[in-house]
């Protein structure tokens, strides 16, 4: 009895071993959580043939939209664990719960790959007094309820930036005019409608080279090899280190519970593709950095992410619940 359960364990280890040696053995869903030409969906679509050749299968890709790409994690999420539906999405995610947008984030996936991230830079409008970050610090603590901050919403790239200057600044009195997206509030800001904008690097960069905005700094740990001489934040303030590296990030993601062989396969099929050069070539001329990172390395850089954003996001007002509800530790905690 024992040689006959003994040998059939075995049977049952060998047939799994050869479906994970085997994967994918049919087409892989691909759902991607925003529109066709966004910014993830481009990242998705460029990235994603090179991973099909290294995988030896197709990836058939799906725009699924809805409540900030909550739709389409939660698809993901009540999927087989199987490898062959995978969430292509963005950093909205880490902030559903505190911002009473859904119930899940990204702490039921397995990062297979985050790719690439967007850094925030802080622009100004070429008739502002001031065109360093110091300066404009300085400025506003001069004239309080005078300079005038483009923002697009709870949440968005500029409320975060904000709430990070006013963490590590002490709260400054500006005027937040608001704006339905970074394009508007950018060409508000070169018309004179705005002072400063905090955008990130990639929609900005084009009309800070031709001269239209001004470059005041890098919000990141250090300079931007795309803007030389631009300083990073964090050499006027060191209090930013806790918050960064931060920025709109893309990444593919699989439920939880898949396999570890089929999530190594598709890691090394991703972070091979992302070292092609057309890739390579798409990311830096929209100003992304590349990360290129999983396992425990894209955990670590979720969870400072998370922390840092949320808690942010709560001490400026704008959440719908702490972050203390859900076990999101304040960052240095």
């Amino acid at each position: 009895m024992k040689r006959i359960l003994f040998g059939a364990v075995a049977a049952l280890a060998l047939t799994a071993g050869f479906a994970a040696a085997e994967y994918p053995e049919k087409e892989i869903q691909g759902i991607i959580q925003w529109g066709a030409g966004g910014s993830t969906d481009t990242v998705m679509r460029s990235v994603t043939p090179h991973a099909e050749e290294i995988l030896g299968g197709s990836v058939v890709m799906q725009n699924m939209t809805g409540a900030v790409g909550a739709i389409a994690l939660n698809y993901v999420a009540e999927a087989d664990a199987d490898g062959y539906t995978l969430l292509m999405g963005a950093e909205n995610p880490m902030l559903y719960k505190v911002m009473g947008l859904g119930d899940r984030d990204y702490g039921e996936f397995i990062p297979v790959s985050l790719l690439a991230r967007g850094t925030p830079l802080l622009v100004a409008n070429n008739d502002a007094p001031f065109d360093t970050y110091a300066e404009m610090i300085a400025y506003i603590k001069a004239n309080p309820g005078e300079v005038r901050f483009g923002s697009t919403g709870p949440g968005g790239l500029p409320s975060v930036v904000t709430a990070m200057i006013n963490a590590v600044e002490g709260e400054l009195d500006v005027i937040a005019v608001p704006y339905d997206g970074d394009g508007p509030a950018l060409t508000g800001l070169q018309g004179g409608a705005i002072d400063v904008m905090p955008a990130v690097l990639g929609a900005a960069i084009e009309a800070v080279r031709a001269g239209n905005m001004k470059a005041l700094a890098v919000v990141d740990l250090t300079e931007n090899d795309k803007l030389p001489g631009v300083q990073s934040v964090a050499a006027v303030s060191p209090g930013y280190a806790t918050y960064l590296p931060w920025g709109p990030f893309f990444g593919v993601f699989v439920k939880k519970g898949t396999p570890d062989d089929v999530v190594a396969k598709l890691s090394a099929a991703y972070a091979e593709a992302a070292k092609n050069a057309e890739f390579i070539e798409l990311m830096e001329g929209r100003g992304f950095t590349l990360m290129g990172i999983s396992g425990a390395e894209a955990d670590a850089f979720l969870s400072k992410w998370q922390q840092g954003t949320a808690w942010l996001l709560q001490d400026a007002g704008l959440t719908k619940a702490s972050p203390e509800e859900f076990g999101i530790a304040r960052p240095g905690q």
